[in-house]
């Protein structure tokens, strides 16, 4: 039986997917020099991220972090997300960025550029999610 926090998780990849490809694009396109690239590399994150980010969706929702008995307040555990996703998505970038540009450099530049512009792009999406109650029965709060 699926559970009606699946849709919210779907609708938060697809919107993530959207902000995380144009910043990935416009990064590969500067720092690669080649806007095709920056296309490319686009493009085939589009499969990975959405995959990876689904399940890290799930996974995040299935952990109850909690301490002294509390649940982690919100703003600790959306750092917690972007730092763990982070890596997750830095990882696949620079392994796409590597085989479709050729340049284990290039790769590597990409992959660092967007440490920062996705850390802060991602943090401002999960406070976005936070506030709205689409997909959920009820706040677990």
């Amino acid at each position: 039986m699926k559970d009606s926090s699946q849709k919210r998780h779907i609708a938060k990849t697809i919107t993530w997917r959207i902000v995380g490809t144009i910043d990935t694009i416009i990064l590969s396109w500067i720092i690669s020099g080649d806007p095709l690239v920056g296309l490319k590399i686009g493009a085939a994150e589009v499969i990975t991220k959405m995959l990876l980010y689904y399940f890290h969706e799930r996974v995040w929702f299935k952990i109850n972090l909690t301490k002294d008995g509390r649940v982690l307040e919100s703003k600790k555990r959306h750092i917690a997300k972007t730092v763990t996703w982070r890596f997750i998505g830095t990882m696949d970038t620079m392994l796409l960025a590597w085989i479709i540009s050729g340049n284990p450099l290039t790769g590597l530049k990409i992959g660092f550029a967007e440490v920062i512009t996705k850390m802060v792009l991602y943090y401002l999406h999960e406070r976005v999610w936070y506030k709205m109650d689409y997909g959920l029965e009820q706040r677990k709060f």
